[in-house]
């Protein structure tokens, strides 16, 4: 143990937009020794990879099917939404000479499109109220349990050896466990669960998945087909063709539209755009549906959605254009001329058909508008853009204090919900980092003769 043990009123573990939104409410609050503690070497690693290719802040839609954005635990964050929501976001940001635009898909960008000036002024405004940061220091636990009303002990790892803390609050806003490298490695899970604390295992959200790439009969025989392949041992190396992969891997599919229903009767339809990989398929359109597909694959082991390749054109049309003669024309070149349908598309057909399947004309039709793509399994956990499960909000009051360690709240990621990318995760952040602040200050409050 070190000769000196550092002292603060609150101590905030984890330096990402939920901890240092819950620093600068405590400390707006009056709470005077705010520290905040990460293991990373500087601030907000995975929010400024969050915006590489353009912060996207928040949505403008409206607050009512915003927050249904939440699922399950819309009622959970609504009201913490509804306090510090997409407008009050805005505002913020302005705060600290960030302007910010919609753009036409409805999100919401700075308007020169970058994290690091944001963040920049963040940390300086934060720094002017007094919060000090402590960079590369690991948080591995209590030094010894926590106690009621007495302060908290808490054990780091740092380049100096092991350190100290004793705060008489805590805020834990440590991430899920999605990109690992940038200090979201869901550590923290066993440090809670010791403690009484329960916690829903965490699983990808926003993620790609792996295919089946085995070509599967239609119609009936098609589950007793993937019952039987999921079973062999080679069903474990799923994924394209040698030669789709080759040639299209890292291609998008634009212009399709998706539909997936699940076990329980909840249906998803969407238009978009999605990438093709070596495994299987990400992207947006993917990450909007991968929650359903998720939780099918874990209860029956596969989930099979249906892509409209052609989502302007009616059923009728492609089966009258596949049916027309075509002459001396290859099937690649008569597609191409009758219904712009090319590259890609025209690939994963073969890929899913097959050589006899592209020939014929009525399975073709129908599979123009209602390809069976089988996902078998997400991506691994380290490869998502966020985590679903974590500390469930039954075990918060609502100030998010862990009811059974007073003095100890938590934001961020590391609750129990999950939203799809379009501003919907960092908003939420930024949402419960505020309420948790402010709930420590207000308990820290009602303690000062104490």
């Amino acid at each position: 143990m070190p000769d000196e043990t550092r002292v603060c009123d609150l101590a905030v573990i984890g330096a990402g937009p939920a901890g240092l939104m819950a620093a600068e409410a405590a400390a707006a609050a009056g709470v005077r020794r705010v520290h905040v503690f990460d293991a990373m070497p500087s601030a907000g690693r995975k929010f400024l990879l969050a915006g590489k290719g353009g912060l996207n802040l928040t949505h403008s839609e409206p607050l009512q099917p915003f927050v249904a954005r939440y699922g399950g635990r819309e009622a959970a964050l609504a009201p913490l939404v509804q306090a510090f929501g997409p407008q009050q976001l805005r505002e913020w940001a302005q705060g600290l000479g960030v302007e910010t635009f919609v753009g036409t898909s409805g999100r919401v960008f700075p308007t020169d499109m970058k994290a690091a000036p944001l963040l920049r002024a963040w940390l300086q405004r934060l720094r002017a109220a007094g919060v000090q940061l402590h960079m590369r220091q690991r948080w591995l636990g209590w030094a010894q349990a926590p106690h009621e009303g007495g302060p908290q002990l808490l054990h780091f790892a740092t380049p100096a050896g092991p350190a100290t803390v004793q705060a008489r609050a805590v805020v834990l806003a440590l991430g899920g466990a999605s990109w690992a490298r940038l200090g979201s490695d869901g550590a923290w899970v066993p440090l809670l669960s010791e403690r009484g604390v329960a916690i829903a295992p965490l699983a990808p959200a926003n993620c790609g998945f792996d295919v089946l790439g085995a070509q599967a009969p239609a119609g009936e025989t098609r589950r007793d087909f993937l019952r039987e392949l999921l079973g062999r041992q080679e069903a474990s190396r799923p994924g394209w063709s040698p030669h789709f992969v080759e040639r299209f891997a890292g291609q998008p599919f634009k212009a399709v539209a998706l539909s997936f229903t699940d076990g329980q009767g909840r249906h998803f339809q969407r238009r978009g755009e999605f990438v093709a990989t070596a495994t299987g398929v990400e992207g947006s359109l993917i990450y909007a549906v991968s929650h359903l597909l998720r939780d099918e694959i874990a209860a029956h082991g596969h989930a099979t959605f249906h892509l409209d390749l052609l989502p302007d054109h009616a059923p009728e049309r492609v089966l009258a254009e596949v049916r027309h003669p075509r002459g001396a024309r290859s099937l690649s070149s008569h597609l191409k001329s009758r219904l712009g349908l090319g590259g890609i598309k025209m690939a994963v057909l073969h890929e899913v058909l097959g050589k006899e399947g592209v020939q014929d004309a009525e399975r073709l039709a129908a599979a123009i508008k209602a390809l069976p793509v089988t996902a078998v399994a997400p991506r691994p956990l380290d490869e998502s853009i966020s985590t679903a499960g974590g500390v469930a909000f039954e075990q918060l009051d609502e100030a998010l204090m862990l009811r059974p360690l007073s003095g100890v709240f938590a934001a961020g990621e590391m609750l129990d919900w999950e939203a799809p990318t379009g501003g919907y995760l960092l908003t939420a952040c930024f949402a419960t980092g505020l309420a948790a602040g402010q709930g420590a200050a207000r308990w820290l409050g009602s303690r000062a003769g104490v």
